[in-house]
């Protein structure tokens, strides 16, 4: 990996450069779920309805450039964002270890050196997920799961 620090990954989230940032994703596609957060008691639910961006195989977004003209309310994650919506990031999410100040698994590719790692880890959402395109969202609530 060019141009990145080595075990950039040690350092806090905002001392890392943009390509560090983007480098921290495990690529697990979890934040790529859609969820259900209910307003008055703010409970959050998980489920297994993706993003219709969300490429199932390969667990990365199909136009991840340009999401935000196909997915306006897609939520970029930075260094202050993280911040505010980690309580929905999954718990396995590079981001949000870091931002509680814990080690990367080892089945991140940054320690493993493969981006195999975390699929077959079981960590990803490959194969597993249903488009938003394929269930109307007043039935996501059938898809309701554990946090992955």
């Amino acid at each position: 990996m060019s141009g990145l620090r080595a075990e950039f990954w040690t350092l806090p989230l905002d001392r890392l450069t943009p390509d560090e940032w983007e480098a921290l994703c495990d690529g697990c596609g979890k934040c790529c779920l859609n969820k259900l957060e209910y307003e008055d008691t703010g409970e959050l639910e998980f489920t297994r309805v993706s993003c219709r961006l969300l490429d199932g195989q390969t667990c990365r977004c199909s136009k991840y450039e340009t999401r935000r003209d196909y997915v306006p309310e897609c939520v970029q994650l930075t260094p202050k964002s993280i911040r505010e919506i980690a309580y929905w990031m999954p718990r396995s999410c590079a981001y949000r270890l870091r931002l509680e100040g814990k080690p990367l698994e080892s089945w991140h590719y940054l320690i493993s050196g493969s981006h195999e790692t975390v699929h077959e880890a079981g960590i990803s959402v490959r194969g597993w997920t249903v488009s938003e395109t394929t269930v109307p969202e007043e039935d996501w609530d059938q898809y309701i799961i554990e946090e992955p």
